[in-house]
């Protein structure tokens, strides 16, 4: 069944002992959407039953113009049906064969005037062209995740859902992989729906977010607008942060930094190797952000902002976090309490903001 709506529709309830499951989701129907909330929440459920693998009452699924799943018309596409990758925590590949077995096994799954994403191509994407003719049992586990997202794309799916991918991986097998999926979305043109509890990947890939818990949605909308409202848990504690989007304007190759643009000024950055006029994602965190009245000189501090207050809120004892505001930008300064009494802060409050430390997220 089709229909002649873009983006990803979601609605669904699902009761198990002691849980409820209930959401009506509207999601973009291109680039990254993260799914968002403790263990326990329905990230997992959700996904379940996109892919039809869960099936849920009085439910409507659609991927862009193709209508899965619809209760009210009685129409539900099979799982075998359904043009989707799903990769999982863990890799699921065949030990006894191949890498480049595991890719042919996916491969098969979609028949030839069906293909539309060139197996090639994901292969050369996920830089796995080496590891063809090694057996899937000998990898790595950041190279089985690898091998295990190019046999989902292989089956040349409309929609890529991820189930907590790098859970199982260490911080080195984490960054060796997080570039591969921030291209693929890019290069590939396909939807990724992305369930994790870690913040940091959020903050790496996610261009929606869809915060969750207890089975209920408690927000949707762009991660970097979420990530800073205070009305969000999100925005509290001690790894609160803003996402900011920066072009390259120019490097200083003797002082190893990158000076980077975005609307609300310029922020330098530790040197990075990139093309000038390319975007970057650039991690502030609150807890490194301090502000002044007047604009300081004679500081070693490189990045000062002209913000405006937006909002105030308690954090943890004797803190606050200020919601700030750079050019349209949204930012947080995790404070003390002392501090926002001498500043005596308040919304619509022009100030700078001084930022110690950025995080360069690609």
């Amino acid at each position: 069944m089709s229909t002649s709506a873009d983006g990803i529709r979601v609605r669904c309830k699902l009761n198990y002992p002691g849980f409820d499951l209930e959401i009506d989701l509207a999601m973009p129907g291109k680039g990254v959407t993260a799914l968002f909330g403790p263990s326990g929440s329905g990230k997992t459920s959700c996904l379940r039953v996109i892919a039809g693998l869960q099936r849920s009452t009085q439910a409507y699924v659609a991927i862009n113009d193709e209508v899965w799943q619809d209760d009210a018309r009685q129409w539900f596409v099979p799982v075998h049906q359904r043009a989707l990758g799903y990769v999982f925590q863990d890799a699921n590949l065949f030990t006894h064969l191949s890498v480049a077995n595991n890719l042919a096994y996916g491969k098969s799954r979609v028949a030839q005037s069906q293909r539309r994403v060139s197996l090639d191509r994901a292969v050369s994407l996920l830089g796995i062209g080496h590891l063809m003719d090694r057996q899937s049992g000998t990898l790595s586990g950041g190279e089985r995740q690898r091998v295990a997202i190019a046999r989902a794309l292989a089956t040349s799916p409309r929609i890529l859902l991820m189930d907590e991918p790098l859970a199982a991986l260490d911080r080195a097998r984490k960054a060796e992989i997080l570039p591969f999926l921030e291209n693929l979305h890019i290069e590939l043109g396909i939807p990724v729906l992305y369930v994790t509890h870690a913040l940091d990947e959020v903050a790496r890939l996610a261009d929606h977010l869809v915060l969750l818990d207890g089975g209920r949605v408690t927000a949707s909308g762009l991660a970097a607008e979420l990530m800073t409202r205070l009305d969000l848990p999100l925005a509290h504690g001690d790894t609160a942060g803003a996402i900011v989007t920066a072009t390259v304007v120019s490097h200083a190759p003797i002082d190893h930094l990158t000076t980077t643009h975005f609307p609300g000024g310029t922020l330098i950055v530790p040197a990075i190797n990139t093309k000038i006029g390319q975007t970057l994602r650039i991690r502030v965190q609150a807890r490194d952000v301090s502000l002044t009245l007047t604009h300081q000189t004679g500081t070693s501090i490189l990045n000062i902002l002209q913000v405006t207050v937006t909002m105030v809120s308690p954090d943890a004892p004797g803190q606050v976090m200020v919601a700030l505001e750079a050019g349209g930008c949204p930012l947080l300064a995790r404070i003390t309490q002392r501090s926002a009494d001498a500043l005596q802060l308040a919304p619509g409050m022009a100030l700078y903001a001084q930022i110690k430390g950025v995080a360069i997220l690609g």
